[in-house]
């Protein structure tokens, strides 16, 4: 995120030769480039620069910073600018770029978890050894990133992502400033966001957007950073909102700022981030509150008509509602989208309903209540308009509404949900279908008839849909999940 402030201790080092952001070991490697440029030994340098050899070559090992009043001292003595040893550029020469590299490589955790000695970069390191021992590091260090998006490690990454926009309310209220003030810059005003409005936006910030047939199968899109290009799939289907969402996340990574992720983890707070910069600037706050603030007055709220408002789908829809709902409405909220085998896809929840979990906190791929209304509307043959139901559980009773959609790979339900006292506020709130469930106790839904079990129990043998994904490896690239051989390819091909 742009403009984080400075620590307390970083404040107080002003009498300091760099700032906050100098890498100690380069300036070193620059004194010691302009030192044995200049033909002068450690020795020669004290002494004329009024300093001491050990504590020059605790400087030149990045062990060190010297005080400014030294640095000025070295450089007049080396007859070369103090700027020019405080350049953050790139070092002077290999030699100094794998001496930094491997002094790096040692200096982090996951080399102190090999439990291997330090490797001091001396002069007597040939060239090759250096090159040798960096490239090994960097190997290891792409082996630890392939390695850490496991299932177990996706999982337990998501759980801790939801946990702290949980503590939020599902609110980041910088990104939605940010989103507010980027469409509102491109012209933005009232109603859906158009192509056009997303195409000036990327404009602004440098890039073309280009729809193409032929992106890599492991992207959604590709951006082409030297050229100024935004690829997404081909716009088959004008006005749609995934092709807006799409263009506004990819231009969502310039806007925040974001470096390549470094972790799992830090991947997945990244397409947290581009997603909800998406969603503010598909629905700018300003204009949904001016949406939903007068019909809470008229408890008239409804998902389907804020999603029509918008033009974007019921889902998007959905997800901005719990943005909003709790920080500015007040209302607790839950938020489902459930597989038509009863998996749980996506979920959160403020309200306290009880997200079915596995032992890890985990909730997706769980199974939901067969009667909760995000499995219940399954049932309709008219689904047309949301399905109404309040559900009483241990954890309380829910008003839910629920719409069903279809993809290519099946039917889903997605549904907003909350407390029994804040159903005033929602048309359906008169629904007189109400149903019990007492999961997560498997005799409520999840047992099958005692009956039915003595019949059938020796006389089947049923074979499960192999999920293929659960066994196929993700691409080993720099970024998770993405082929970069495919990639590359795929820019070369393109490039302009």
């Amino acid at each position: 995120m742009p403009g984080r402030a400075r620590s307390p201790e970083a404040q107080g080092r002003d009498d300091r030769s760099s700032d906050a952001g100098l890498d100690p070991l380069m300036l070193g490697k620059r004194i010691r480039h302009a030192r044995t440029s200049a033909g002068l030994t450690l020795a020669e340098l004290a002494e004329r620069s009024g300093s001491t050899p050990s504590q020059l070559s605790h400087i030149e090992n990045g062990r060190r910073e010297p005080r400014l009043t030294l640095l000025t001292a070295i450089a007049t003595v080396l007859d070369v600018p103090t700027s020019d040893l405080l350049d953050p550029g790139p070092p002077p020469d290999r030699r100094a770029e794998l001496e930094i590299a491997l002094e790096h490589a040692q200096a982090g955790s996951l080399f102190a978890r090999l439990g291997l000695p330090h490797v001091r970069a001396s002069k007597s390191l040939s060239l090759p050894v250096l090159e040798q021992l960096v490239g090994l590091h960097q190997e290891i260090a792409r082996r630890e990133a392939q390695a850490i998006a496991t299932p177990e490690e996706a999982r337990r990454a998501h759980t801790e992502l939801r946990e702290w926009m949980r503590g939020r309310d599902n609110y980041l209220p910088e990104i939605e400033e940010i989103g507010e003030q980027t469409v509102r810059a491109a012209g933005y005003t009232v109603g859906a966001l158009t192509h056009s409005t997303v195409a000036q936006m990327a404009r602004t910030l440098g890039f073309e957007i280009v729809h193409t047939p032929d992106l890599p199968h492991s992207t959604r899109t590709v951006t082409d950073l030297e050229n100024g290009r935004i690829y997404l799939p081909p716009a088959s289907i004008p006005g749609g909102h995934g092709l807006r969402s799409l263009a506004l996340q990819a231009i969502a990574h310039r806007v925040l700022g974001h470096t390549q992720p470094v972790s799992y983890a830090d991947f997945l707070r990244q397409r947290l981030e581009i997603t909800y910069f998406a969603a503010t600037c598909l629905i700018p706050r300003s204009a949904a509150l001016e949406h939903l603030e007068p019909r809470k007055r008229g408890k008239d709220i409804a998902i389907e008509d804020f999603r029509d408002a918008f033009g974007v789908t019921h889902e998007a829809a959905a997800m901005r509602f719990t943005n909003l709902g709790t920080s500015h409405l007040q209302i607790p909220v839950h938020f489902l989208r459930v597989g038509e085998d009863g998996t749980l896809v996506k979920g959160y929840e403020n309200d306290g309903v009880g997200l079915p979990a596995d032992v890890t906190g985990a909730i997706e791929g769980q199974y939901v209540c067969r009667h909760w209304a995000a499995r219940a509307a399954f049932e309709r043959r008219i689904r047309t308009t949301e399905f109404h139901q309040y559900t009483d559980t241990p954890n309380g009773t829910f008003w839910c509404s629920t719409q069903t959609g279809s993809t290519e790979s099946g039917e889903f339900s997605i549904t907003v949900g909350v407390p029994f006292a804040e159903a005033k506020w929602f048309r359906g709130r008169e629904t007189r279908r109400r149903a019990a469930s007492t999961c997560p106790d498997e005799a409520c839904c999840r047992r099958p008839d005692a009956a039915l079990t003595d019949r059938w129990k020796e006389a089947s043998w049923p074979s499960a849909v192999a999920h293929s994904q659960v066994f196929a490896p993700l691409p080993a690239g720099r970024f998770p999940g993405v082929d970069d051989a495919e990639v590359y390819a795929f820019l070369e091909a393109n490039a302009p």
